[in-house]
């Protein structure tokens, strides 16, 4: 730490007031919800930005955060939906396995599980970071005491997701996370820019470069499933810096130059209602498929894919399956068409390919994605950017065929504010920082 930040530290001085913005779920709306069939009116019915919240206070091993900015995700439309379930539900759960969760079970909810921002307070026993810190927050929530979630979080039933499946998250002027959770922020990036980042990225690093995933290696080639997308990007990215080749699949041809803008070569145009390769009585649409895989081998010179980035689930798995290379591996973090999935079986046991799963990362393997982050080794792929009381917009363009990840500037004035090391910026060029930016971020 230089004198200067060390002076700086020593004199911050903030006062978290008494009640803060933030948007809140409502508990006592669940069953108003679930009867409103149309989930794009179910989502706007439960959106609520309100003035007057309480700002938490920091137990022990607990930090008090001044949120600059944080972040969508996909979590953010299942929350306000309540698909598959209520978050309140995972509420009441946390409370009964984790003594310390008992205060996150209220009758409203703040969502929210990225986000970056300013440490204002601590409680007893933090030592890893103090008043006046910038800060990524990691958004896995697990007890330091476990054995279990010290290898590896995914061992522990108490670890939740940050600001889903526990309250005080990211959209807010403040924010609750435990002394876990606190990693630097990259400080050539704006707040916008590493609120973004930190739970894609780690997601991604787990997927495709750790030992709990497909561990991609320089020559093998990766197909990319919404390669314009959040985590998609980053996937493509990740490919690419490992010396692997990445083949990206995005629906239109705009999308496509920007996929080609981060280095990707080998990129596949297809509408989404061609992505879907399950027909409605579940019998795989056998024409799609070939035609599929027919134009993967083009695209990666007659090779089959080494490795699936797969998220979108029900639609794309048997494709998945089918298309990957013999001993390849198909990695899963999520199924955002379907958690159901149908695949010929056929095609896995007979050529040992292999079906992984993923869900986040290990606090460890979440830092050392934030370190790639922090060397410009990784970039953030920002494409929008609303104020907090403009949050019923943000899930609009969520909910659309967006790209890239939106922000949400909660303490942050602009999309471009908080940048300090601008050397590296500029070594990086300020280009790459804007591939997928629209003009409101």
């Amino acid at each position: 730490m230089s004198s200067l930040q060390a002076e700086t530290q020593s004199v911050y001085r903030h006062e978290a007031p008494a009640t803060m913005r933030a948007v809140v779920l409502y508990k006592a709306e669940d069953e108003k919800l679930m009867s409103i069939a149309d989930e794009d009116e179910r989502l706007r019915a439960a959106i609520h930005v309100e003035l007057d919240v309480p700002v938490p206070k920091p137990g022990p091993g607990e930090v008090l955060v001044k949120v600059m900015a944080g972040a969508m995700n996909y979590n953010t439309l299942w929350a306000l939906r309540r698909h598959p379930v209520s978050t309140f539900d995972r509420l009441g759960r946390f409370a009964k396995l984790d003594p310390d969760a008992v205060r996150h079970n209220l009758d409203y909810q703040i969502m929210g599980s990225d986000g970056a921002g300013v440490v204002v307070s601590v409680g007893d026993g933090v030592k890893n970071c103090q008043p006046g810190d910038n800060i990524v927050v990691f958004p896995v929530v697990f007890d330091h005491q476990s054995p279990q979630a010290i290898e590896d979080y995914l061992y522990d039933e108490k670890s939740r997701i940050w600001g889903y499946e526990t309250n005080f998250g990211a959209f807010a002027d403040y924010c609750l996370i435990r002394a876990t959770q606190v990693l630097p922020k990259p400080k050539h990036l704006s707040w916008a820019e590493a609120a973004v980042l930190t739970g894609g990225n780690s997601t991604v690093y787990r997927m495709l470069v750790s030992p709990n995933g497909a561990q991609i290696k320089i020559g093998e080639s990766v197909l990319v499933w919404g390669a314009s997308g959040g985590i998609g990007s980053m996937a493509v990215q990740y490919a690419l810096r490992a010396g692997a080749t990445p083949i990206g699949i995005v629906s239109t041809e705009e999308k496509a130059e920007l996929v080609r803008a981060l280095g990707c070569t080998a990129v596949i145009v297809r509408p989404n209602a061609e992505n879907n390769f399950v027909n409605a009585d579940g019998t795989p649409n056998m024409r799609r498929l070939v035609r599929f895989r027919r134009d993967v081998l083009q695209a990666n010179q007659g090779r089959a894919p080494d490795v699936v980035f797969e998220h979108p689930g029900r639609a794309t798995f048997y494709a998945s399956v089918l298309v990957a290379a013999n001993r390849g591996r198909i990695v899963t973090c999520g199924s955002t068409t379907g958690y159901e999935h149908l695949y010929d079986n056929r095609y896995l046991w007979m050529y040992g390919k292999r079906i992984i799963g993923s869900h986040c990362a290990s606090w460890n393997e979440a830092a050392r994605a934030n370190d790639l982050i922090c060397r410009g080794v990784i970039m953030p792929e920002l494409s929008s950017a609303f104020p907090l009381e403009r949050f019923n917009d943000a899930v609009a363009m969520l909910n659309s065929d967006h790209v890239g990840k939106i922000a949400i500037l909660c303490n942050a004035s602009s999309a471009d504010e908080g940048i300090e090391d601008m050397v590296l910026r500029n070594e990086i060029g300020e280009r790459q920082f804007r591939i997928f930016r629209k003009k409101d971020a």
